[in-house]
């Protein structure tokens, strides 16, 4: 027999991110857009404002448009969760992906230079956004899982990733107050903030900056090549511009059909929990960690910044969804890791769409003149900001060395044209892998 909503749902139940309730989205209009800008970028989450910020930095005056308020979109919806290491072993689709361990280094060397390079920003622009570095804990979902973690550690490991180790099944109580999984793979160099607080600093951070306009509530409708740069058509008017960035990562358009066919929408859903009895948070997170997960259709979840709450997430579907069917579905996975919880109702419940690449890879650089910073594949929280701060410097002619990611293709999706028609047929086979992974556990 079905739960009733009443022991599921709190009386002040909300379908928006529990993050709002300390910073909501901006409704920045710019009076009137300038005929001429140096740069025009497309996009303002955290990709698109870091650029903006690095191109002011660097004398170099910008327009960042956006087509709904600033902080709408998935920057403010995130779980916060921030780590040096990014996922180099499976595409979104399944496929196992080998790389030489050269780039395997590379790609380590870029995930932990874009984790300090967080931490450099909250310092620098003193953005008040509870950053912990508290570590993460992954979870092996079944017994093969931890054999494949295994791997994954030597892997990491060998490409400079010094700070993993392993947990037994039987040590895992020391690091979450639960048996669910087979043990997993601690990464110390990782940790969590309150994302719409860094998103508040990082807004302000930029408004401080004179070089810069923003254009909430303003859709760019068309680019196009010009003898000296780019015309950009938008909802408040058209502008020039020498260059246009775009970062729209998992909102990218038909506006760019090559970055559109590349890059596929995932949504992910989280809910907040009422506030928890005293002890009980302290009992499920005995160190403050993160945690993910082995599943293919993963979740991940950490307490809020005031140890009350569990923020938790996942893929309850790999597309949008009512949000009380997103409670209840999430919901569920959280009783399954955290039996002691029944009782523990639902206050919030949101999402945002993820930009997952076929090579499980971001990616920054110029196609046909036009440059891009996209792709986050749900490391976005440390990444993003990172790669839009090296395309601003890049611009200004400020960056020292290659821009990360600008010498590595970001390849194309057989059979896909920019609508993603086979998330739900994936999702339903990951499910049932899972489910049969976990059923010999």
């Amino acid at each position: 027999m079905p739960e009733r909503d009443d022991r599921i749902f709190a009386g002040d139940y909300k379908e928006e991110p529990y993050w709002w309730e300390a910073f909501r989205p901006q409704a920045i209009e710019a009076p009137a857009l300038p005929r001429r800008t140096d740069v025009v970028v497309v996009g303002g989450g955290y990709a698109g404002l870091s650029t903006a910020r690095a191109l002011a930095d660097g004398g170099i005056e910008s327009v960042v448009v956006d087509a709904g308020d600033f902080g709408s979109g998935a920057s403010t919806r995130s779980g916060g969760a921030i780590s040096a290491g990014l996922s180099i072993g499976k595409s979104f689709t399944g496929k196992t992906l080998a790389y030489e361990p050269a780039f395997v280094r590379e790609v380590v060397g870029w995930s932990i230079a874009a984790y300090r390079s967080l931490q450099e920003l909250v310092a620098s622009e003193k953005i008040d956004c509870h950053l912990e570095q508290r570590g993460r804990f992954l979870g092996a979902c079944a017994s093969a899982h931890y054999d494949a973690l295994r791997v994954r550690h030597d892997k990491l490991r060998a490409g400079g990733a010094t700070d993993c180790h392993l947990v037994s099944r039987e040590e895992q109580r020391a690091e979450i107050g639960s048996d669910y999984y087979h043990g997993g793979l601690v990464l110390e160099t990782a940790g969590k903030l309150h994302p719409a607080l860094f998103y508040s600093g990082l807004l302000a951070a930029v408004r401080r900056r004179n070089s810069i306009t923003l254009a909430g509530q303003t859709r760019a409708s068309k680019l196009e090549r010009t003898g000296t740069g780019w015309r950009v058509a938008t909802s408040a008017g058209e502008l020039a511009a020498k260059h246009v960035v775009v970062a729209t990562n998992g909102y990218t358009s038909a506006l760019t059909p090559h970055l559109q066919r590349r890059l596929v929408p995932i949504a992910s859903h989280v809910i907040a929990t009422e506030e928890l009895p005293e002890g009980l948070a302290l009992k499920l997170c005995p160190k403050g960690r993160t945690f993910s997960e082995t599943r293919r259709v993963l979740n991940y979840y950490r307490l809020s910044p005031d140890g009350r709450r569990v923020i938790f997430g996942g893929r309850a579907r790999f597309t949008e969804i009512d949000g009380r069917q997103r409670a209840r579905l999430l919901r569920r996975s959280l009783l399954q890791r955290f039996p002691e919880l029944a009782g523990t109702r639902i206050t919030h419940s949101w999402q945002g769409n993820v930009a997952f690449t076929y090579d499980a890879l971001p990616h920054a650089g110029c196609f046909d003149g036009l440059h891009f910073v996209v792709g986050c594949n749900g490391s976005g929280v440390s990444m993003m900001p990172y790669l839009g701060d090296a395309m601003g410097r890049a611009l200004a002619g400020r960056l020292h060395g290659k821009l990360p990611f600008e010498n590595v293709p970001l390849p194309s999706i057989p059979l896909y044209s920019g609508k993603p028609w086979f998330l739900p047929a994936i999702g339903g086979a990951f499910r049932a892998l899972d489910y049969f992974d976990e059923r010999i556990r």
